[in-house]
């Protein structure tokens, strides 16, 4: 993949990442409990079927192509095998959002061929299927789709994220930030929809815990929004010493670049959660971008062997670095190894996927939280340049900072 076209993948990332939409879809109908339970399938088995639930089409496909590329990568260096099984890997269409995402999702759940399903990029499709799974005893891996309730209030034992929670990503950044301001005001910028909600929460919360006040918070139209000079002109005049932001996608393109056109980041640093400056909208937004630190789980800038060699492969592959998107897709498969080597029946993964420990992943190690979140690092990002590219440099564990 061209670098180029790499960067659309990402400019929509982001938003497909985080897209949550109120109204929870409740999985319906029909699903078997004989499609993926305890019943079906067994440790003597030596093949298996795994659903794979992303774009393939619409704005969001090329999300869906760094996804794939992801657990395709861990199946090719594994031989094409999971947990000893022989994989074939059914890939479906999960399309633009919840209206294409959930029947997909549901056929997947009620095919007895099927042994676990992983992908999913909208949360909304996420939610809307924790009910069919749940009813077929199978497990959905969760790569993707970033809504808090998925490893909250609407966890379930079928349903598992390899991924992150919108409210964690803004949170971790907020005793930092709080640190760096000494008692001064952020203002919160966020889109109007509940992906940005949640971020400017999380965020929020651990900032005034820390010690921080805000000075004001903007929401603004969700996916109409192209002026966003009267919002930081708003900003600027709150008396704020710094800005949390939460865009993504094109959103994060057009924000960047007007913040940099008015000269705002010498008076007002930029701070926000990482999909504000990943992978291809960061190639975007060019040497506007330079100096925005961030908070993600992941960067292709890691300093340590595992990813090296990660990226390295994926390079190598596919043309282009991996971003964080890729790298969830490639655990969501290494977890399946590890769960697989119980049975192929739903509930002898979900057995697996109880007892994995520590993974040792690109992202660092990680391990999945009592309601099958990512317990997981999240790092102090920096946009610099570094031989001639803009990279998201890692400065630290937020953690640990």
């Amino acid at each position: 993949m061209k670098a180029r076209r790499h960067g659309l993948v990402n400019a929509v990332a982001g938003v497909a990442a985080a897209t949550t939409i109120g109204v929870f879809l409740a999985g319906c109908g029909g699903s078997s409990l004989s499609s993926g339970g305890s019943g079906s399938g067994g440790d003597a088995a030596t093949a298996a079927t795994i659903g794979f639930l992303v774009p393939k089409s619409g704005v969001y496909a090329p999300l869906g192509t760094d996804m794939e590329n992801g657990f395709r990568l861990y199946l090719k260096q594994k031989g094409e095998k999971l947990g000893g099984k022989t994989i074939t890997l059914k890939v479906v269409d999960e399309g633009a959002g919840p209206d294409t995402g959930v029947p997909a999702g549901q056929a997947l759940a009620r095919d007895a061929d099927v042994k676990a399903v992983a992908g999913v990029v909208n949360s909304a499709v996420a939610l809307g299927l924790r009910d069919a799974f749940q009813e077929a005893k199978k497990p959905l891996i969760v790569a993707n789709a970033g809504a808090d309730a998925i490893s909250g209030e609407r966890s379930s034992d079928y349903m598992w994220r390899t991924s992150f929670s919108n409210g964690e990503c803004g949170a971790s950044l907020g005793k930092y930030v709080a640190s760096q301001l000494k008692g001064a005001s952020a203002y919160l910028m966020a889109p109007d929809y509940a992906a940005g909600k949640e971020a400017v929460t999380g965020f929020e919360q651990a900032f005034k815990a820390a010690g921080g006040t805000v000075a004001g918070t903007q929401l603004t139209p969700f996916g109409t929004t192209t002026n966003f000079q009267p919002y930081l002109a708003a900003a600027r005049n709150s008396g704020a010493k710094a800005i949390f932001a939460f865009y993504a996608g094109s959103e994060a393109v057009t924000f960047v670049k007007q913040y940099n056109e008015l000269g705002m980041s010498t008076d007002l640093p930029l701070y926000g959660s990482g999909f504000l400056t990943e992978g291809g909208v960061l190639a975007a937004q060019g040497k506007s971008a330079v100096g925005i630190m961030t908070s993600l789980n992941y960067s292709n800038q890691l300093d340590t062997a595992t990813n090296k060699t990660f990226v390295e492969d994926y390079t190598k592959a596919y043309g282009s670095a991996p971003t964080v998107y890729s790298v969830t897709a490639y655990d969501a498969a290494a977890v399946l190894d590890k769960a697989l080597t119980q049975g192929v029946g739903g509930d002898q993964i979900v057995a697996g996927l109880k007892a994995i420990g520590t993974i040792d992943s690109p992202r660092g190690q990680w391990k999945f939280s009592e309601k099958h979140g990512a317990a997981q690092a999240y790092y102090l990002r920096k946009v610099v340049e570094k031989d001639g590219q803009l990279v998201n440099s890692v400065i630290g564990d937020l953690a640990k900072l």
